[in-house]
C-alpha cells in the first residue's frame, strides 16, 4: 500500500476502501461487522456506494488512514473481466487511477502513463460509467455524506435508516 500511495503522491493518512467482489467475501474479511452495519451493507450493496462502517477489530489498518475504528467498504456491480479479476483476488484496495488533483479517468487511455508503467498488470474493461461512488459515513452519528457521486447520499441514509429501524 505504501508503494501505491507513493506512486500516486497520496498521503498515507488518507483512507482507501476495501473493494470486495460480493457481500459474502466482505463479511468473511470483516467478521466483526454485525447488527446495524450488516443491515446497512445488505441494503446498499452491491451498488454505487462506498460505505464507511465501524471497524471494531481495526482490520486492514493500512487502508484506514487516520481512522482505524472505521473502514471504507465497496461492493460494486462490475462488468467482466473486471469482476472476475476481483473475484480471483478476493478483495482489492480501491483507489482511482489518477494523480492527486487530476481527473478521474473513464478510459484506460486517460490513466497517466506514470501509473500504467508502474503496475504489473493493466486490464482494459472498457469505458467506466463516468461517476465515482457516493461515499457515506455510517461510522459517525449522525451518518453523513462525504462525497456525492453516482447515487444520492441522502437517499442512502434514508434507506439505511428504514432498514435498521
Amino acid at each position: 500500500m505504501r508503494a501505491l500511495y507513493r506512486l500516486k503522491g497520496r498521503e498515507p493518512s488518507n483512507p482507501s476502501a476495501l473493494l470486495a467482489p460480493d457481500l459474502d467475501v466482505l463479511f468473511e474479511l470483516l467478521p466483526e461487522l454485525s447488527g446495524r452495519a450488516v443491515a446497512i451493507a445488505r441494503t446498499l450493496l452491491p451498488g454505487p456506494y462506498t460505505l464507511v462502517l465501524p471497524n471494531p477489530a481495526r482490520r486492514f489498518g493500512w487502508l484506514a488512514g487516520r481512522t482505524p475504528d472505521a473502514i471504507g467498504v465497496r461492493v460494486p456491480q462490475l462488468p467482466e473481466p473486471t469482476a472476475q479479476i476481483v473475484r480471483d483476488a478476493g478483495a482489492v484496495a480501491a483507489t482511482s487511477a489518477n494523480l492527486p488533483g487530476g481527473p478521474e479517468p473513464a478510459r484506460l487511455r486517460d490513466v497517466p502513463e506514470q501509473l500504467k508503467n508502474a503496475v504489473a498488470l493493466v486490464v482494459d474493461g472498457g469505458d467506466l460509467p463516468g461517476v465515482a461512488s457516493t461515499v457515506v459515513d455510517f461510522a459517525s452519528s449522525p451518518p453523513r455524506v462525504l462525497r456525492e457521486g453516482a447515487a444520492s447520499g441522502e437517499e442512502a441514509i434514508a434507506r439505511a435508516r428504514a432498514a435498521t429501524a
